[in-house]
């Protein structure tokens, strides 16, 4: 091949990967489009522009510090602990890699599309903590997750040199893990320290259901999620030169990924409307379960395996929500349950059907136990921590809104402005046993 013409195609692939991550980076912002769109319906009038603004600052601050602490702690921590790399070093925020005279061209590319992944990861925390929690404590919780927690995870269990893929053969080829199940546990400890919505339970503990203002919105924000998916999948191949592999560096294609992700969003979907017995929350809430529930091996899985195991994820969700209600957790969106439930349920499905599958040459084999101890991990990581940050907040009066306020609701007293100038609709409903639930403002708003 001339030298010209070998030239040409080195730089059309170049080209082309740094155009395939940015398109996933464009994709992935439905994410947050979808975020924002579900939490908006899923609370209560008097609360729709305080969410949606609770939104747009968890996305700002998360890509701030992602920018400056985040994504030098995926670089330095595989090993478990931090360690001044040459690749660390380059992630410094005051390195030429981080900046317009990059050494790499596809750096910032990269970069992108992790801090993408960064504020996926925080805003799956927003949803359940609505209409109670002060913005400033949120923000502190949400870049914890955003910027630190989850990219630790990453770091252990899901780069190529981690130590759980090394040690152990961990596979989490779709994030479920270091993504979506520690932020789960860690939105769990906040929940716990934060407490529920004032009626959502009454003295004996009964739960009270407060329904969504508009719970079609809710269900076009979850396809918009979904949607997006399909931009975080990509950010989790490898494109090269090369074709596409994991990010293992073990052989794969985007059919394997098309495959699993569309049989997981049917058969989470289908799970949920079975067990929910047609609840809508629930049932397009399935579809996002049944995603999560094969992202782990969606590498691997026949798609007939991976329809089977979302099935069942999907169909857990309902009863996970109600037993985390005997607590007294108040998850609006159930996002402890989605995320942090079924992202746990699929560590352990790789482990169980792909026992022994092999790794890249000089790694471990993929194991039950492997996956078990990974699953225990992130739990560990994301609860813990989240869990000690929360309570001290607490302490400091700097979690949770005063009951006055949060009676009235966050537009009144935190935005100056509302979002239905021409009077906010009725949204209470009696509930089944004929008393009100506590389901938003009646009056006008001008």
């Amino acid at each position: 091949m001339p030298p010209e013409v070998e030239n040409a195609v080195e730089t059309m692939t170049a080209v082309n990967n740094e155009f395939f991550y940015w398109m996933s980076i464009g994709l992935m912002m439905l994410i947050h489009a979808g975020f924002l769109a579900y939490e908006v319906g899923a609370s209560r009038s008097k609360n729709v522009l305080a969410t949606a603004m609770k939104n747009l600052l968890a996305f700002a601050t998360i890509v701030v510090s992602f920018y400056f602490v985040g994504w030098f702690l995926y670089n330095a921590m595989p090993s478990g602990f931090i360690e001044f790399n040459d690749a660390a070093k380059a992630a410094l925020p005051w390195s030429d890699n981080m900046g317009p005279n990059v050494q790499d061209p596809a750096s910032g590319i990269f970069w992108g599309a992790f801090a993408l992944f960064a504020a996926t990861t925080g805003s799956i925390m927003s949803g359940a903590v609505l209409e109670r929690i002060r913005t400033s404590g949120f923000l502190i919780l949400t870049v914890l997750v955003g910027s630190v927690l989850w990219i630790i995870g990453a770091a252990w269990g899901w780069h190529g040199a981690g130590w759980l893929l090394t040690k152990l053969g961990f596979h989490d080829v779709g994030a479920a893990g270091c993504v979506h199940m520690i932020a789960g546990f860690s939105t769990l400890g906040v929940l716990i320290n934060l407490g529920p919505r004032i009626g959502r339970f009454k003295a004996d503990g009964t739960p009270v259901t407060i329904r969504p203002h508009n719970l079609p919105l809710t269900m076009l924000g979850l396809f918009l999620i979904f949607t997006g998916f399909f931009g975080f999948l990509m950010g989790c191949v490898i494109y090269g030169s090369g074709g596409y592999s994991t990010i293992y560096g073990t052989p794969t294609n985007l059919s394997a990924f098309a495959f699993n992700t569309l049989m997981g969003l049917a058969g989470g979907i289908l799970g949920a409307y079975i067990t929910s017995k047609g609840e809508p929350f629930w049932t397009i809430s399935g579809g996002l379960a049944g995603v999560i529930a094969v992202a782990p091996g969606m590498d691997l899985y026949h798609p007939a395996l991976g329809f089977v195991v979302a099935l069942v994820g999907g169909g857990l969700i309902p009863h996970m929500g109600k037993g985390l209600e005997k607590f007294r957790i108040d998850d609006v969106v159930g996002a402890v349950t989605v995320h942090g439930g079924v992202g746990a349920y699929a560590l352990v499905m790789v482990g169980i059907f792909m026992h022994g599958y092999p790794n890249m040459d000089g790694l471990p084999p993929v194991t039950f136990w492997g996956q078990l101890i990974g699953m225990l991990v992130f739990a560990a990581l994301g609860f813990i921590p989240a869990f000690l940050a929360s309570l001290l907040l607490k302490k400091l009066n700097l979690l949770r809104i005063p009951p006055e306020v949060e009676e009235q609701g966050l537009d009144l007293s935190e935005v100056p402005a509302t979002p239905y100038p021409e009077g906010i609709p009725v949204t209470g409903i009696p509930s089944l046993n004929g008393s009100k639930a506590l389901v938003g403002a009646t009056k006008e708003v001008h």
